[in-house]
């Protein structure tokens, strides 16, 4: 089908924004808004790529809770980050605040101080014996997106265990 015959027709411009989602969606586990914003890329009209992510949502290709819960399983395992910098993350890709918040609260606040002071174990081989340092693993893990008063807590933790 040539391309001018592709922009009457509607089912061949709605065929072509799936394929065009498929190939994105090969790659990993996407959110909505992310699948429409590559659509809007391609320049994909408005009312195919909201039939598109209607087809791709009823086929179970786009969950935005199913992305919330992995994609903050999988910064909490493997990259050790904490729930405000997941959050952060979840929110830039769209994700509603409420499924946020479901997948957040699937870990609690002691799982993630542990979590915390796990990591501080990893990065550290011995307790801050100083402000500077005690500072130096304070901004390592709020850059890693753990709250403040939770970053203290981990600290002192983490001072004790290694005394």
């Amino acid at each position: 089908m040539t391309p001018e015959a592709r922009l009457k027709d509607p089912e061949a411009r709605l065929q072509h924004a799936l394929d065009v989602s498929y190939r994105y969606l090969g790659y990993r586990d996407r959110t909505v808004l992310e699948v429409r914003r590559h659509l809007e890329g391609k320049r994909v009209e408005p009312s195919t790529i909201d039939e598109a992510l209607t087809t791709l949502l009823e086929q179970g290709y786009l969950d935005d809770a199913r992305f919330a819960r992995q994609f903050a399983e999988d910064r909490r395992t493997l990259d050790a980050w904490g729930s405000d910098r997941i959050e952060r993350k979840l929110a830039q890709a769209g994700v509603d605040p409420e499924l946020i918040a479901v997948a957040l609260g699937a870990q609690d606040g002691d799982a993630e101080l542990e979590a915390a002071v796990a990591l501080l174990q990893r990065r550290y081989r011995t307790a801050p014996e100083n402000d500077r340092e005690r500072d130096r693993a304070l901004g390592m893990l709020v850059r890693k997106g753990y709250g403040l008063e939770l970053a203290y807590d981990a600290v002192r933790a983490f001072e004790r265990t290694a005394a």
